[in-house]
């Protein structure tokens, strides 16, 4: 018996939660092809994995690569965390479907960030999958429909319902991106147009995905002071539409709202103890990060960014954007010492720092310096919100239905996708859940950190041949020193990799060995229930 790669010595860590074993693993192909003791066996490759764990490679449950991968298909910043598949398609917001309006506001308000280095020459989920295979992917890839892409597509960026012609439209679009491989709807209920929806919309689009068994992911519509309400809005859509409910990066944002995650947190359990199948993700850092537009008022933000800039110069409007603003010191005197800016393209000078500290240097109210940068970057401008606590953070990671998800994309520490100052969780999601909180502060075992990163999601997402070491799966192996694996990154100095990650496996071929990257481009798309279905037929 021969076998492409042996791995031999280690401590097996199957992902389902059980206790580790040593063993021998033998993969042939893209296949796990034995575990047990290997005597008088041949391998092509060795990897001597003595005092190592050896583990299902990662899944990052909530992903932002949808374009990064474009860029770079080696996905620097996920694969030397471990990380074997990335779920994009977040938030309300995906890579397809565009139509000419989204893909007008892409090359204005998104493409200057890559430096114009895509091409958008996709508009169904089925051709931007054939795209990245094309390109090639050092990373499997799934990806979520997201809300805000199909209203776009159908309704603009206007703020109404959709007639029920409308509805109808968007469904198909929904049907046509499960049929074309999507996992699941997203929607992003505080970003447009996704909040522009009433739940009754969001409910018909998620029967449509339930049909062919995918999963509701939801940037729910509040995750401060409407954290409970907004955790049972989600949970009514998963009931009325029978579909399973992903709560993504559940969280409680803002020091008035600290400690209500065990509130929803308690919803949750008792929907699950009634039948509605609700999990979430979590990143484990206690900062958040999105586009600096994000704290503007929802109205602002009709008929797209265009309007958004003629608003913020408009005398009579800007006047309410800024008492909106204003709102947030109210709330919390030290606010805007929490918010850094993390990329801008023209006022560079200012990356790293925070509203308060450039407001200084301008001269200006926090609000007003909010609004220069939104126009003087043409809304371009990305930050991070230092709002939760650890207190929560660790709460959450210790509930059994919270996988890992990064909320990151991947970035590399130099070219195009090296710019800014990124949350540092690009870089360090996984080995900070692995180093920091399972072995420093023993908040979960190495056992259920694992099962967070691999089993856990695999099954939200019905993989049922990944995620887990077995005869027969899919050899998406991570080798990584449990003593000494950990996050690098901060948020000062984010792009720096880990420590501890030293061999990466993607479907039966090494692509990080001895904590390097081989070139290698053995990621596959991995495509829903409803593309298996249509095969089947």
């Amino acid at each position: 018996m021969e076998f492409d790669i042996l791995i031999v010595g280690g401590k097996i860590f199957d992902g389902t939660g059980n206790p580790w074993f040593y063993g021998d693993i033998g993969v042939s192909g893209d296949r796990i092809a034995f575990i047990g003791k290997a005597k008088g066996v041949d391998a092509k490759r060795v990897i001597d994995a003595s005092g190592l764990a050896v583990a299902p490679g990662f899944i990052d449950m909530h992903s932002h690569s949808d374009l990064d991968l474009l860029v770079d298909g080696r996905a620097i910043s996920k694969i030397h965390q471990g990380v074997t598949l990335e779920v994009v398609g977040n938030c309300g917001s995906s890579a397809a479907p565009l139509n000419d309006l989204l893909k007008a506001h892409m090359e204005k308000f998104v493409l200057p960030e890559y430096d114009w280095q895509i091409k958008l020459d996709w508009s169904t989920m089925g051709e931007y999958f054939n795209k990245l295979e094309r390109n090639g992917i050092s990373v499997n890839v799934a990806s979520h429909v997201g809300h805000s892409n199909v209203r776009a597509c159908v309704l603009g960026f206007d703020n109404r319902e959709p007639t029920s012609r409308e509805l109808e439209d968007m469904k198909k679009l929904v049907e046509e991106a499960m049929r074309d491989g999507a996992v699941g709807l997203s929607t992003g209920l505080i970003y447009p147009p996704s909040c522009y929806a009433k739940t009754e919309e969001i409910i018909e689009l998620a029967k449509v995905v339930a049909d062919y068994g995918g999963i509701y992911a939801s940037h729910i519509r509040g995750e401060g002071e409407t954290l409970l309400e907004a955790v049972r809005e989600a949970i009514r859509i998963g009931r009325e539409a029978n579909i399973p409910v992903e709560i993504s990066h559940f969280k409680a944002s803002g020091k008035l709202n600290w400690g209500k995650v065990k509130d929803a947190a308690k919803i949750i359990e008792e929907a699950r103890g009634m039948g509605v199948d609700v999990t979430a993700d979590q990143y484990p850092y206690i900062a958040s990060a999105t586009s600096l537009s994000a704290l503007l008022p929802a109205w602002a933000h009709e008929g797209g960014a265009e309007k958004l800039l003629e608003r913020l110069k408009n005398p009579e409007s800007l006047n309410k954007i800024k008492s909106h603003l204003e709102m947030y010191k109210r709330r919390d005197p030290e606010y805007w010492d929490r918010i850094m800016i993390s990329y801008l393209e023209k006022n560079k000078q200012f990356i790293g720092k925070t509203i308060s500290e450039i407001s200084s240097i301008l001269g200006l109210s926090p609000e007003d310096t909010v609004i220069n940068l939104l126009l003087d970057e043409e809304t371009r401008v990305s930050h991070i919100s230092f709002g939760m606590c650890e207190e929560d953070v660790e709460y959450v990671m210790g509930l059994p239905w919270v996988m890992v998800g990064s909320d990151g994309s991947a970035v590399a520490p130099e070219g195009v996708l090296g710019k800014g100052k990124p949350h540092p969780r690009y870089y360090g999601t996984f080995p900070r859940v692995l180093g920091v909180y399972s072995r420093e502060r023993k908040v979960i075992s190495l056992e259920q950190a694992i099962r967070k990163m691999t089993y856990l999601p695999a099954w939200r997402l019905g993989f049922r041949d990944r995620g887990i070491i077995c005869e027969g799966a899919y050899a998406d192996i991570v080798i990584f020193d449990p003593n000494n694996v950990i996050d690098n990154a901060t948020f000062i100095d984010p792009h720096r990799l880990p420590s501890g990650i030293l061999h990466v496996i993607v479907n039966g071929v090494i692509t990080i060995y001895n904590g390097v990257h081989t070139g290698a481009k053995a990621g596959r798309v991995l495509r829903g229930h409803g593309f298996k279905r249509l095969k089947t037929l």
